[in-house]
């Protein structure tokens, strides 16, 4: 029986006894059968057997379901990965709340007390939210941040969830601001405090405990959490906007897609760098008041690197959440419909970051001024915010 006194667990990441699971968050998901999907992150080799210990709070009730382990196949070579543990819910009754243990048998009053999400869908329902995993390293790259939400806004975000390890106080300073207009929800992710943390995507390059901040976990968690709370999610990193070249704005292209493509599910867009060590010289975006703020001037850059023969152009998404199951950076796993490959005219991943192709001359560079079209709105707003944090 479950004492009046526990408490659910309200960390983003509960580590369990064994230091090799640790439990993100369960979800309620009946889109195939009555079950609890743990999003969690556990070691793909020792973890071999998990229960959930479901309990009903007002009878203290408990029904243990052998959790099925189901390890995303794109660790890349990490010993630990993203991973799912479904468990069967009892036929009769409801469960609000989970336990995980690695036994059948126990003292339930020993372990962390989850709360199941997703059992009532509540929450305003937006267009569109973005989801950005990790922001790590003490991130400072203020400008081109404040310059991305911006952009988000202009084409249509309602809310963008950042999974945050650790920033700057500057950068501190403009989430509180973002926080306090309503827009932006931030996750701690201290995944460092309890696994080695590469931030880099192969084991090869970097062998540690998980790759890239375990940026795989986050994503996954962020379209559950977001699930009946976003008609579209977009899933990309902070210096990549996905931008439309056909359409004003996301929700018109969305529309439009949907309408040509009526059993898509996820849209996958070609991610193209414009790198931020070639300068377009003009005089129309060189804002003094922005030579004092940290980070990148996404406005001087709008000249992209060519693409490259027989190497493939990662791409970012946009899905339905009730229609994924698992996804991973720049493809999704599972889901229930088609996916779709979005042609280059219609969006692209403006990603302006160091260049990939850092000897090409500047001839074979490309002028791409999408960006561009929305010059006067953007500036506008980014000098607003920049006023208010006074930088």
């Amino acid at each position: 029986m479950y004492p009046k006194r526990r408490i659910p667990a309200h960390n983003t990441i509960t580590p369990l006894e064994d230091k090799r699971t640790f439990i993100i968050a369960p979800y309620f998901d009946n889109r195939e059968s009555k079950m609890t999907r743990v999003i969690s992150i556990v070691h793909h080799k020792d973890v071999k057997e998990l229960y959930c210990w479901f309990c009903s709070s007002p009878s203290g009730e408990t029904y243990i379901s052998k959790a099925e382990i189901n390890v995303h196949f794109d660790r890349f070579d990490f010993p630990y990965g993203a991973t799912d543990l479904e468990c069967v819910e009892p036929e009769e009754w409801e469960p609000r709340f989970v336990s995980i243990h690695w036994s059948p048998k126990g003292d339930i009053r020993q372990l962390p007390l989850f709360e199941i999400r997703n059992r009532d869908p509540e929450g305003s329902l937006v267009d569109f939210t973005v989801c950005i995993s990790a922001m790590f390293g003490e991130y400072n790259n203020v400008l081109q941040f404040v310059q991305s939400m911006e952009m988000y806004k202009i084409l249509g975000v309602g809310r963008v969830v950042i999974y945050k390890n650790s920033c700057s106080p500057l950068m501190e300073k403009v989430l509180d601001y973002y926080i306090a207009e309503g827009i932006v929800e931030v996750i701690p992710w201290p995944i460092d405090s309890y696994l080695r943390v590469s931030s880099y995507w192969h084991h090869s390059m970097d062998p540690k405990d998980i790759g890239y901040y375990g940026q795989i976990t986050a994503l996954n968690d962020c379209i559950y959490r977001n699930m009946y709370r976003s008609r579209y999610m977009l899933l990309n990193d902070v210096d990549e906007i996905i931008l439309p070249g056909k359409y004003p704005d996301w929700k018109t292209m969305m529309q439009n897609l949907q309408e040509q493509h009526p059993d898509a599910v996820v849209f996958l867009f070609e991610n193209h760098v414009f790198p931020k060590t070639v300068f377009t010289p003009t005089d129309m975006f060189n804002i003094s008041s922005w030579s004092t703020v940290p980070g990148v001037n996404i406005l001087s850059h709008v000249i992209r690197e060519p693409d490259r023969k027989n190497v493939f152009n990662p791409r970012k998404i946009i899905i339905d959440p009730r229609k994924v199951v698992q996804t991973s950076v720049h493809s999704v796993l599972q889901m229930y419909g088609d996916s779709i490959d979005v042609p280059m005219d219609v969006a692209l991943v403006y990603h302006c970051r160091v260049p990939e192709q850092a000897d090409l001359p500047r001839e074979s560079l490309i002028k791409d001024t999408t960006l561009w079209r929305y010059n006067v709105s953007l500036i506008g707003n980014v000098n607003k915010v920049l006023q208010q944090i006074v930088v």
